[in-house]
């Protein structure tokens, strides 16, 4: 028998066998702490059946089941091999009436064949990617599989340089507006805690994730309902992705900006760069969220684009210990990592969290010299004795009135249509005067959640809360940087998170910001088939800074399915 728990896809029957009989078992149970050996028992149990009856055991789902504190256990959904029966059997009938199990027959992976050309147009020149994080890195990698040599350009570092222009900026270094926290191999992602929770899956999601393994990642990864690598971790698998990509033919151009980009009759013909003139007929547009030159820029060029309702708040920062108490019963438990939550408090404007980090760190989430935003990240053991999350509103063209009495330029379309840069602006008026209160110094400015609630200020002379965040902090009022909604979304929704942690959410909580890149605001549009734009051909939008995908995971979705649409339009001179 073999019975062991795995993160890899099946293997393929010998040529004229039929397909193994494959069973899904779903909501077995192990308490924490027993080791997931003990799942083929569990399986066998269920079923019936003698152990050396089943064939392999595939995890492929696992999640805490923390609710009842004096039973903390882990829920699995597993798929199991029957070698022994037929798909015709009646004994297979009987399997399938008992709880929790039924037939699996899993979705197969799509892939157009690079080498059949039928009705494919030729592709002369290389395809050109503009941006290597998530999206632009996964399309790279399956371009580069199929023959079509992709250059890809990001205007950052490497990532091994990007840390270390981090790390300097955190102690105090001038900021680097090509290599930070958003802008360098690996997008805005890299520091951005590595979690790879997605609400789309099927099979172009596994096998994102089955690549991030090959990539040095954790085969658990695939399986975790809250899949994490960690920030310390995520160097590691970006660089090894852009390593695959060029053996595969393709090549990175870093410190690249694109600065214009030429048209003719309607069509791509040519990138211009910081680095010099680049001639292609496709580009994949994977920008990121925060290249906000680059809008601009696509903006003047006639590029379409449309204003995106977008993510915008604050981020919370509380004791771990606390929330280890609300989520574990105890302030630590030897078989369990820090604790997490996902909330949500309804009301006029929902306020959620987002990002969470447990056992994290507030950073600067900063591109343009002379603002200043925050984020969170949190190392592959979840450490800091900290606990962060966004805890932001989503953010509609009627908010965006606010920004305008800070100067914000752009005013409606004539027809009445919301600018599409309005977001960005918008983000731009918080993050300018949250720098400004802070003199300049990218410290970040902090309210404890009590004297939020209770409209209270500290003196600017007193001792500011402590918090986790590197370049130090300063007592200041949230409503010195954020807008009325957020601030009215705040005042009625912690209280009712705080009920929902049994208490543990507010006390000694702390709130600093804005959060302001949750989310793209900018939507480029595109055919939904072709993944192309509408009105210029060549032009491929993707990602989160497109506005189609929320986090790595969907983003690096994307950047897959944009290739496999250019894969199966085109056929690559580049093949051999």
């Amino acid at each position: 028998m073999s019975a062991t728990a795995t993160a890899t896809t099946s293997s393929t029957p010998p040529t004229g066998s039929p397909p193994p009989v494959l069973l899904k078992v779903h909501n077995l149970k192990l308490r924490v702490g027993e080791p997931e050996e003990l799942l083929a028992a569990r399986v066998a149990e269920r079923l019936g059946l003698p152990p050396h009856d089943l064939g392999r055991l595939r995890i492929l789902r696992k999640s805490l089941d923390a609710r009842h504190h004096d039973d903390l256990k882990y829920l699995y959904t597993t798929e199991v091999e029957l070698p022994a029966i037929g798909a015709n059997s009646p004994l297979l009938e009987r399997l399938t009436r008992r709880p929790g199990v039924e037939p699996h027959r899993a979705e197969r992976f799509q892939w157009p064949d690079p080498t059949d050309h039928r009705g494919r147009a030729p592709l002369a020149r290389r395809p050109v990617i503009v941006g290597a994080g998530p999206a632009g890195l996964t399309a790279a990698y399956f371009l580069a599989r199929d023959g079509f040599r992709p250059l890809v350009l990001e205007r950052g570092k490497p990532v091994k340089e990007r840390v270390a222009d981090v790390r300097r900026f955190d102690s105090g270094g001038d900021h680097d507006e090509e290599s930070n926290y958003l802008f360098g191999e690996g997008g805005a992602g890299t520091f951005s805690d590595g979690k790879l929770t997605c609400r789309n899956t099927g099979p172009d999601t596994q096998r994102v994730l089955e690549l991030l393994v090959e990539c040095h990642a954790k085969p658990s990864i695939v399986y975790e309902q809250r899949p994490h690598l960690g920030s310390n971790r995520l160097p590691l698998v970006v660089r090894t992705l852009r390593k695959l990509v060029e053996t595969l033919g393709g090549d990175v151009q870093f410190g690249c900006r694109v600065e214009d980009i030429e048209l003719a009759d309607g069509r791509i013909r040519a990138l211009a760069t910081s680095a010099g003139r680049i001639e292609t007929d496709l580009v994949i547009l994977a920008i990121g969220h925060s290249a906000r030159d680059t809008y601009a820029m696509l903006y003047d060029r006639g590029v379409p684009m449309e204003f995106k309702p977008f993510q915008f708040g604050v981020r919370i920062e509380q004791p771990q210990n606390q929330i280890n108490r609300a989520r574990y019963g105890v302030e630590h438990h030897d078989h369990l990592t820090a604790a997490d939550y996902a909330l949500r408090a309804k009301g006029a404007r929902d306020l959620f969290t987002f990002c969470m980090c447990a056992g994290g760190y507030v950073m600067p989430s900063v591109s343009e010299a002379g603002h200043f935003c925050t984020n969170g990240m949190s190392e592959s053991d979840h450490d800091s004795p900290y606990a962060n999350s966004g805890l932001v509103i989503t953010i509609e063209a009627s908010d965006l009135a606010w920004a305008e009495r800070y100067g914000a330029g752009f005013q409606p379309h004539a027809d009445g249509r919301v600018h599409p840069l309005a977001g960005v602006e918008f983000q731009r008026v918080a993050e300018r005067l949250a720098y400004q209160l802070g003199r300049g110094s990218y410290r970040a400015p902090i309210q404890t959640a009590h004297d939020f609630l209770a409209g209270r200020v500290r003196p600017a002379a007193a001792a500011p809360p402590a918090s986790s965040y590197p370049r130090g902090v300063f007592n200041a009022s949230l409503a010195d940087f954020l807008p009325p909604s957020v601030l009215e979304a705040l005042q009625h929704g912690l209280p009712i998170m705080d009920r929902h942690l049994r208490g543990w959410f507010l006390p000694d909580a702390t709130l600093v910001g804005p959060e302001a890149r949750g989310s793209s605001p900018v939507r480029i549009p595109r055919d939904d088939d072709l993944r192309e734009s509408p009105t210029i051909a060549g032009l491929y939008p993707c990602g989160e800074g497109a506005g189609y995908a929320g986090g790595i995971v969907s983003a690096a979705v994307d950047g897959l399915r944009t290739a496999r649409a250019i894969v199966a339009r085109y056929q690559s001179a580049f093949i051999t």
